[in-house]
């Protein structure tokens, strides 16, 4: 089945490059700084917030900016990934309902956009944090793992978001306050060192706080995440793409007669 999807996604490359292209672009056209709002705008977002936060809970975490930093690259690039991931199929129903193309590559083309930012703030977060003062290790190789499983989360959500979209417009209204609640459950302003063991198990519930948590024992504490979180976070990304697929399998056909 895997080695089919790769056949098939061969197939529509050139058409899967052209749309990643454009979605980037579109996204700072007409701005005098472009693709520098992609890194300024979480910056002043970092500043304010450590500004307002700091004295509240600056002084009980070492190198707190960093630890505010970790905490909104992650949950902005999963709430980026799946609000535009969850758009993509009406924004483009002009072009599924004239030509027959999986419609799934638009949502990977927004993904991919999103990655693309992700990307270039990662860069940004090593800099800061090597000029703050954080020790790196081999450990930072581990890093890799849930920004794999961060990706695919966010894309299966994106399939489950997208697919609903076409039908119910008003998922979006929901989702910004679902979205506000994985924010605050995500530990982004404060630590969870001081609570018990059950409440940070808890805790991972969340995948994203999961996600926050694993960048967070590797970056800011040298240490190898235990095994239930590697394990929340694959699960999550596993959970999350077996959902997409179903809405997907189960809805694919329909979706053109109500765009």
């Amino acid at each position: 089945m895997i080695s089919l999807f790769i056949s098939r996604f061969s197939t529509y490359n050139y058409i899967f490059e052209e749309l990643v292209k454009r979605d980037f672009k579109k996204r700072y056209k007409r701005t005098v700084l472009g693709i520098a709002w992609s890194m300024l705008g979480p910056l002043f977002h970092l500043a304010i917030i450590t500004l307002v936060f700091s004295h509240f809970f600056g002084r009980q975490i070492p190198h707190f900016p960093i630890h505010v930093f970790s905490g909104l690259m992650l949950y902005n690039f999963f709430r980026e990934s799946t609000s535009q991931g969850m758009q993509s199929l009406v924004a483009n129903a002009g072009i599924i309902t004239k030509i027959k193309i999986p419609k799934y590559l638009f949502l990977l083309s927004k993904n991919v956009a999103s990655l693309i930012n992700f990307g270039l703030l990662l860069i940004i977060f090593f800099i800061v944090a090597f000029i703050s003062g954080v020790e790196f290790s081999w450990r930072f190789l581990l890093l890799i793992y849930p920004i794999i499983t961060l990706v695919l989360f966010n894309i299966g959500v994106g399939l489950v978001l997208s697919a609903l979209f076409v039908f119910f417009k008003d998922i979006q209204y929901l989702y910004d306050i679902l979205t506000m609640l994985v924010m605050w459950t995500s530990a982004i302003f404060f630590s969870v060192e001081s609570f018990p063991v059950a409440v940070q198990r808890f805790l991972l519930i969340n995948p994203i706080f999961a996600h926050v948590h694993y960048v967070r024992l590797v970056v800011l504490h040298d240490l190898t995440p235990a095994w239930h979180i590697f394990l929340a976070c694959g699960l999550s990304a596993i959970l999350a793409l077996a959902v997409g697929a179903f809405f997907y399998k189960r809805y694919n056909y329909r979706f053109v007669y109500y765009m």
